[in-house]
Protein backbone atom coordinates (compact mmCIF):
# COMPACT_ATOMS: atom_id res chain seq x y z
CA UNK A 1 0.00 0.00 0.00
CA UNK A 2 1.26 3.67 -1.14
CA UNK A 3 2.28 6.28 2.07
CA UNK A 4 1.76 8.49 -0.92
CA UNK A 5 -1.29 10.51 -0.87
CA UNK A 6 -0.04 13.68 -2.96
CA UNK A 7 2.50 12.65 -6.58
CA UNK A 8 2.46 15.73 -8.59
CA UNK A 9 4.73 14.54 -12.27
CA UNK A 10 5.84 17.32 -14.14
CA UNK A 11 2.68 19.66 -13.61
CA UNK A 12 2.24 22.71 -15.47
CA UNK A 13 -0.11 25.22 -15.94
CA UNK A 14 0.17 28.55 -18.24
CA UNK A 15 -2.65 31.44 -18.06
CA UNK A 16 -1.50 32.92 -21.81
CA UNK A 17 2.53 33.24 -22.26
CA UNK A 18 2.39 32.83 -18.54
CA UNK A 19 3.87 30.24 -16.99
CA UNK A 20 2.25 29.65 -13.53
CA UNK A 21 3.27 26.34 -12.64
CA UNK A 22 6.76 24.70 -14.62
CA UNK A 23 7.45 21.04 -14.66
CA UNK A 24 7.02 20.83 -10.57
CA UNK A 25 7.39 17.53 -9.47
CA UNK A 26 6.13 17.26 -5.58
CA UNK A 27 5.03 14.20 -3.05
CA UNK A 28 3.17 14.61 -0.08
CA UNK A 29 2.95 11.40 2.02
CA UNK A 30 -0.16 10.07 4.41
CA UNK A 31 -0.53 11.32 7.76
CA UNK A 32 1.74 14.86 6.94
CA UNK A 33 1.18 18.10 7.92
CA UNK A 34 2.61 19.90 4.90
CA UNK A 35 3.48 23.47 4.41
CA UNK A 36 3.23 25.31 1.13
CA UNK A 37 5.12 28.85 0.98
CA UNK A 38 6.06 31.21 -1.46
CA UNK A 39 5.19 35.21 -2.28
CA UNK A 40 2.80 36.13 -4.51
CA UNK A 41 2.68 35.35 -8.17
CA UNK A 42 4.95 31.75 -6.72
CA UNK A 43 2.38 30.02 -8.00
CA UNK A 44 0.52 29.00 -4.54
CA UNK A 45 -2.98 29.54 -5.65
CA UNK A 46 -2.62 27.72 -9.28
CA UNK A 47 -1.38 24.81 -7.58
CA UNK A 48 -4.45 24.71 -5.12
CA UNK A 49 -6.90 24.93 -7.58
CA UNK A 50 -5.36 22.10 -9.64
CA UNK A 51 -5.16 20.02 -6.42
CA UNK A 52 -8.79 21.06 -5.24
CA UNK A 53 -10.13 20.23 -9.31
CA UNK A 54 -11.15 23.62 -9.99
CA UNK A 55 -8.82 23.58 -12.89
CA UNK A 56 -6.93 21.15 -14.94
CA UNK A 57 -3.20 20.98 -15.93
CA UNK A 58 -2.16 21.75 -19.26
CA UNK A 59 0.54 19.02 -18.99
CA UNK A 60 1.89 16.30 -16.03
CA UNK A 61 -0.56 14.71 -13.89
CA UNK A 62 -1.76 14.79 -10.07
CA UNK A 63 -2.53 11.55 -8.19
CA UNK A 64 -4.57 11.75 -5.02
CA UNK A 65 -4.35 8.07 -2.90
CA UNK A 66 -3.33 6.34 -6.00
CA UNK A 67 -6.55 8.05 -7.75
CA UNK A 68 -5.13 10.07 -11.40
CA UNK A 69 -7.47 12.97 -10.99
CA UNK A 70 -7.92 13.54 -14.97
CA UNK A 71 -9.10 10.04 -14.36
CA UNK A 72 -11.31 9.22 -11.15
CA UNK A 73 -12.35 12.87 -10.19
CA UNK A 74 -15.29 12.08 -8.86
CA UNK A 75 -13.45 9.47 -6.30
CA UNK A 76 -10.83 12.20 -5.57
CA UNK A 77 -13.39 15.11 -4.77
CA UNK A 78 -14.92 12.06 -2.26
CA UNK A 79 -12.02 12.11 -0.16
CA UNK A 80 -11.20 15.99 -0.02
CA UNK A 81 -11.91 18.68 2.23
CA UNK A 82 -11.38 22.61 1.27
CA UNK A 83 -11.64 25.45 3.37
CA UNK A 84 -10.76 28.32 1.24
CA UNK A 85 -9.37 31.79 1.97
CA UNK A 86 -12.43 33.63 1.52
CA UNK A 87 -16.07 33.14 3.32
CA UNK A 88 -17.97 30.75 1.40
CA UNK A 89 -20.59 30.10 4.08
CA UNK A 90 -24.20 30.46 3.16
CA UNK A 91 -24.95 33.81 5.10
CA UNK A 92 -28.61 33.41 5.85
CA UNK A 93 -28.66 29.47 7.32
CA UNK A 94 -27.44 28.85 10.89
CA UNK A 95 -24.09 27.27 11.63
CA UNK A 96 -25.63 24.07 12.62
CA UNK A 97 -27.85 24.40 8.68
CA UNK A 98 -24.38 25.15 6.61
CA UNK A 99 -22.65 21.90 8.01
CA UNK A 100 -25.98 19.84 7.82
CA UNK A 101 -25.86 21.38 4.20
CA UNK A 102 -22.32 20.39 4.09
CA UNK A 103 -22.91 16.85 4.64
CA UNK A 104 -25.91 16.27 2.46
CA UNK A 105 -23.87 17.72 -0.46
CA UNK A 106 -21.34 14.60 -0.33
CA UNK A 107 -25.00 12.24 0.00
CA UNK A 108 -24.99 12.12 3.44
CA UNK A 109 -28.19 10.40 4.75
CA UNK A 110 -30.10 13.53 6.47
CA UNK A 111 -29.87 11.83 10.02
CA UNK A 112 -26.53 10.85 9.49
CA UNK A 113 -25.40 14.65 8.61
CA UNK A 114 -27.49 16.02 11.64
CA UNK A 115 -24.89 14.03 13.77
CA UNK A 116 -22.55 14.71 12.21
CA UNK A 117 -22.52 18.38 13.00
CA UNK A 118 -23.72 17.84 16.28
CA UNK A 119 -20.34 16.55 16.56
CA UNK A 120 -18.42 19.22 14.54
CA UNK A 121 -19.97 21.92 16.52
CA UNK A 122 -18.70 20.09 19.88
CA UNK A 123 -15.09 19.69 18.75
CA UNK A 124 -15.32 23.38 17.44
CA UNK A 125 -16.50 24.84 20.33
CA UNK A 126 -19.61 26.21 18.64
CA UNK A 127 -22.68 24.66 20.13
CA UNK A 128 -23.83 28.06 21.56
CA UNK A 129 -23.74 29.27 18.09
CA UNK A 130 -25.53 26.46 16.46
CA UNK A 131 -29.01 28.70 15.94
CA UNK A 132 -26.58 31.57 14.67
CA UNK A 133 -26.68 32.86 11.11
CA UNK A 134 -23.72 32.60 9.84
CA UNK A 135 -23.48 36.48 8.28
CA UNK A 136 -23.26 37.63 12.04
CA UNK A 137 -20.66 35.25 13.29
CA UNK A 138 -17.07 36.88 14.63
CA UNK A 139 -14.29 36.42 11.97
CA UNK A 140 -13.09 33.59 13.97
CA UNK A 141 -15.89 32.05 14.26
CA UNK A 142 -16.60 31.88 10.51
CA UNK A 143 -13.38 29.95 9.91
CA UNK A 144 -14.16 27.87 13.03
CA UNK A 145 -17.35 26.79 10.83
CA UNK A 146 -15.92 26.56 7.56
CA UNK A 147 -13.45 24.35 9.17
CA UNK A 148 -16.11 22.43 10.30
CA UNK A 149 -18.16 22.25 7.28
CA UNK A 150 -15.16 20.76 5.58
CA UNK A 151 -14.77 17.73 7.66
CA UNK A 152 -17.98 16.85 7.94
CA UNK A 153 -17.54 13.51 5.15
CA UNK A 154 -14.19 12.58 7.14
CA UNK A 155 -11.93 13.62 4.30
CA UNK A 156 -8.82 11.40 3.72
CA UNK A 157 -7.10 14.72 2.62
CA UNK A 158 -7.80 18.49 3.96
CA UNK A 159 -6.78 21.89 2.06
CA UNK A 160 -6.43 24.95 4.50
CA UNK A 161 -6.02 28.07 2.17
CA UNK A 162 -4.63 30.39 4.64
CA UNK A 163 -6.49 29.14 7.95
CA UNK A 164 -6.09 32.14 10.13
CA UNK A 165 -5.93 34.93 7.95
CA UNK A 166 -7.45 37.76 9.26
CA UNK A 167 -7.37 36.46 13.14
CA UNK A 168 -6.46 37.84 16.13
CA UNK A 169 -3.12 36.20 17.51
CA UNK A 170 -4.97 34.42 20.44
CA UNK A 171 -7.38 32.93 18.53
CA UNK A 172 -5.03 32.21 15.52
CA UNK A 173 -2.89 30.16 18.33
CA UNK A 174 -6.56 28.01 19.14
CA UNK A 175 -6.83 27.46 15.19
CA UNK A 176 -3.54 26.45 15.53
CA UNK A 177 -4.58 23.75 17.83
CA UNK A 178 -7.44 22.37 15.58
CA UNK A 179 -5.38 21.67 13.12
CA UNK A 180 -3.02 20.16 15.12
CA UNK A 181 -5.23 17.40 16.69
CA UNK A 182 -7.05 16.52 13.57
CA UNK A 183 -3.37 15.80 12.20
CA UNK A 184 -2.10 13.89 14.85
CA UNK A 185 -6.01 11.91 14.42
CA UNK A 186 -4.57 10.62 10.95
CA UNK A 187 -5.67 13.48 8.64
CA UNK A 188 -3.71 14.78 6.39
CA UNK A 189 -3.04 18.08 5.87
CA UNK A 190 -2.21 20.65 3.20
CA UNK A 191 -1.50 24.42 3.90
CA UNK A 192 -0.70 27.52 2.40
CA UNK A 193 0.25 30.47 4.53
CA UNK A 194 1.66 34.21 4.72
CA UNK A 195 3.17 33.87 8.37
CA UNK A 196 6.51 31.79 8.21
CA UNK A 197 5.97 30.83 12.37
CA UNK A 198 2.67 29.35 10.99
CA UNK A 199 4.47 26.92 9.03
CA UNK A 200 7.30 26.93 11.34
CA UNK A 201 4.94 25.89 14.44
CA UNK A 202 2.37 23.82 12.22
CA UNK A 203 4.65 21.74 9.49
CA UNK A 204 6.41 19.06 10.13
CA UNK A 205 7.40 19.06 5.67
CA UNK A 206 7.02 22.56 3.88
CA UNK A 207 8.14 23.59 0.14
CA UNK A 208 8.76 27.13 -0.95
CA UNK A 209 7.87 28.23 -4.88
CA UNK A 210 9.25 31.05 -6.07
CA UNK A 211 8.04 32.32 -9.97
CA UNK A 212 6.29 28.38 -10.41
CA UNK A 213 9.05 26.32 -9.38
CA UNK A 214 9.95 24.33 -6.05
CA UNK A 215 13.23 26.14 -4.68
CA UNK A 216 13.18 24.06 -1.37
CA UNK A 217 11.49 21.49 0.39
CA UNK A 218 12.10 19.60 3.57
CA UNK A 219 11.60 19.85 7.17
CA UNK A 220 11.77 23.30 8.72
CA UNK A 221 14.15 22.53 10.78
CA UNK A 222 16.76 20.68 8.43
CA UNK A 223 15.84 23.58 6.08
CA UNK A 224 17.30 25.55 8.83
CA UNK A 225 20.31 23.71 9.42
CA UNK A 226 21.32 23.27 5.83
CA UNK A 227 21.68 27.49 6.22
CA UNK A 228 23.10 27.95 9.53
CA UNK A 229 21.77 27.55 12.90
CA UNK A 230 23.07 30.97 14.31
CA UNK A 231 23.07 34.36 12.02
CA UNK A 232 24.20 37.25 12.20
CA UNK A 233 22.44 40.48 11.65
CA UNK A 234 23.80 43.48 10.66
CA UNK A 235 23.74 47.06 9.09
CA UNK A 236 26.31 48.05 6.46
CA UNK A 237 26.21 49.78 2.93
CA UNK A 238 22.95 51.28 3.47
CA UNK A 239 21.12 47.67 3.95
CA UNK A 240 20.63 44.87 6.42
CA UNK A 241 23.07 42.08 6.10
CA UNK A 242 23.23 38.24 7.09
CA UNK A 243 25.81 35.99 7.39
CA UNK A 244 25.36 32.11 8.49
CA UNK A 245 27.17 29.69 10.74
CA UNK A 246 26.65 25.93 12.12
CA UNK A 247 27.73 27.14 15.92
CA UNK A 248 27.24 30.34 17.89
CA UNK A 249 30.76 30.32 18.37
CA UNK A 250 31.81 31.14 15.14
CA UNK A 251 29.29 33.13 14.75
CA UNK A 252 29.93 35.51 17.77
CA UNK A 253 33.51 35.55 16.48
CA UNK A 254 32.61 36.80 13.00
CA UNK A 255 30.69 38.97 15.03
CA UNK A 256 33.60 40.41 16.92
CA UNK A 257 35.10 42.23 14.03
CA UNK A 258 32.17 44.10 12.76
CA UNK A 259 31.50 47.78 13.72
CA UNK A 260 28.27 49.34 14.50
CA UNK A 261 25.14 47.44 15.81
CA UNK A 262 25.26 43.79 15.12
CA UNK A 263 22.51 41.06 16.42
CA UNK A 264 23.78 37.09 16.60
CA UNK A 265 20.79 34.97 16.86
CA UNK A 266 19.35 31.60 16.21
CA UNK A 267 18.86 30.87 12.73
CA UNK A 268 14.65 30.87 11.84
CA UNK A 269 12.87 29.80 8.55
CA UNK A 270 11.88 33.65 7.52
CA UNK A 271 15.50 33.57 7.18
CA UNK A 272 15.35 30.75 4.47
CA UNK A 273 12.91 32.25 2.67
CA UNK A 274 14.83 35.10 2.60
CA UNK A 275 18.12 33.85 0.93
CA UNK A 276 16.23 31.56 -1.17
CA UNK A 277 14.08 34.17 -2.28
CA UNK A 278 15.52 37.14 -2.29
CA UNK A 279 12.65 38.95 -0.14
CA UNK A 280 11.77 39.00 3.42
CA UNK A 281 8.77 37.29 4.70
CA UNK A 282 6.89 40.87 4.71
CA UNK A 283 6.97 41.08 1.58
CA UNK A 284 4.74 37.89 0.83
CA UNK A 285 1.49 39.41 1.69
CA UNK A 286 2.12 43.08 -0.06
Amino acid sequence: MSKEMIRLIDLTKRYGSFTALNNLDLTVNKGELFGLLGPNGAGKTTLLRLLTTLTAPDEGRIIIDGSDVSRDLVRVKNIIGVVSQHNNLDQELTVEENLAYGGLLFNMPYREARLRAAEMLEFFDLVSKRKTRARVLSGGEKRKAMLARALMHKPQLLFLDEPTVGLDPVFRKKMWNYIKQLNIDGMTILLTTHYIEEAEALCEKICLLDSGSLIGEGAPADLIASLGRFTVEYFEGGSFRYRFFRSRSEAQSYSAAIEGRVTVRKTNLEDVFFRLTGRKAVEIAG
